[in-house]
């Protein structure tokens, strides 16, 4: 942490012939300012927290396109007079996050706190990571619930009710109350206040970035586990594919992206860490100024 806080640094080091009479520097590429220097430093520290995000939330983006084509060949009915509509079946993942957040806010996070004696009950990380589990829970059940629909198949039309789709549904609600609800307050809280803008835009690329990480993973797929005798995974008709697959290959994702999270989480410095290790430095660095003074003096 100190070598690399140090080789930020040398960005404001001033050097002969760098600035001018006035005190601007006179090329500002090889000359920073140390907020400048700091800023770097912050984003250095948040990118592969940030990185992490992209493959934990894909499961999120995709819940709107295959979830809702299961829907169709399931059986939608409420009673013999309604009919659910497959698009609204999305609707269960934020009743779960409605009804979780006041219960984890009111009465979960105060019972953590006692145990933990953290201000919040579980660190910023720890409630990502806790996030990507259930992200990976839900595509495991997804699949279950997939491998059993298509057996169910009858003539294009399955005999499950829609609402076998609950489970995944109400672990990703939990998915996105832990995973998406953290990253938000982790940016918010780990970049400066003169940067917070800066953060909300990076939860946003998250999201870019998984949608277009699931385009390129759906097409790969596509062109890849398509044969001649038989469609790819992801073909139209769902009862001639494999989604179950698919959930079970984003599931795998989803361990690999756990374990290299887990990596850089315990890595991870928290703002106010960093400063005090920073003012710690800095501190050493004095006294050992003032020894190497205080010698010369005393020569």
């Amino acid at each position: 942490m100190r070598n690399r806080r140090g080789y930020f640094d040398k960005a404001a080091v001033i050097l002969e012939n760098e600035i001018n009479p006035n005190g601007d520097p006179l090329n500002k590429w090889r000359l920073c300012s140390i907020q400048q220097v700091e800023e770097v430093k912050c984003l250095a520290r948040i990118t592969p927290i940030w990185a992490s995000g992209i493959i934990s939330l894909i499961s999120i983006v995709q819940q709107g396109t295959f979830t809702v084509s299961q829907a169709l060949k399931m059986d939608r009915h409420i009673g013999s007079n309604f009919e659910v509509p497959a698009g609204s079946i999305g609707v269960i993942s934020l009743i779960t996050i409605g009804i979780w957040l006041p219960f984890y806010d009111r009465l979960l996070v105060p019972a953590l706190r006692r145990i933990t004696n953290h201000e919040n009950g579980i660190t910023l990380l720890q409630r990502i990571g806790i996030g990507n589990i259930f992200s990976i829970l839900s595509m495991v059940v997804a699949g279950l619930v997939e491998k059993e629909r298509r057996r169910w198949a009858n003539s294009g039309m399955a005999s499950m009710s829609v609402f076998w789709l609950a489970p995944q549904l109400v672990l990703m609600g939990f998915c996105e109350a832990f995973n998406m609800i953290g990253l938000i307050e982790f940016f918010n809280r780990q970049f400066p206040d003169h940067m917070r803008s800066i953060g909300n835009a990076l939860f946003s690329c998250s999201f870019a970035g998984a949608s277009y990480t699931s385009s390129i993973l759906v097409t790969v797929l596509h062109r890849v586990t398509a044969t001649n005798d038989r469609p790819d995974w992801l073909t139209n008709d769902i009862n001639k594919g494999r989604l179950d697959y698919f959930y079970y290959l984003l599931a795998g994702l989803g361990v690999f992206n756990v374990l290299y999270f887990l990596y850089c989480a315990s890595r991870y410095r928290y703002k106010g860490a960093v400063m005090e290790l920073e003012n710690k430095a800095t501190n050493v660095l004095d006294v050992e100024m003032n020894s190497v003074l205080n010698k010369g003096l005393s020569t």
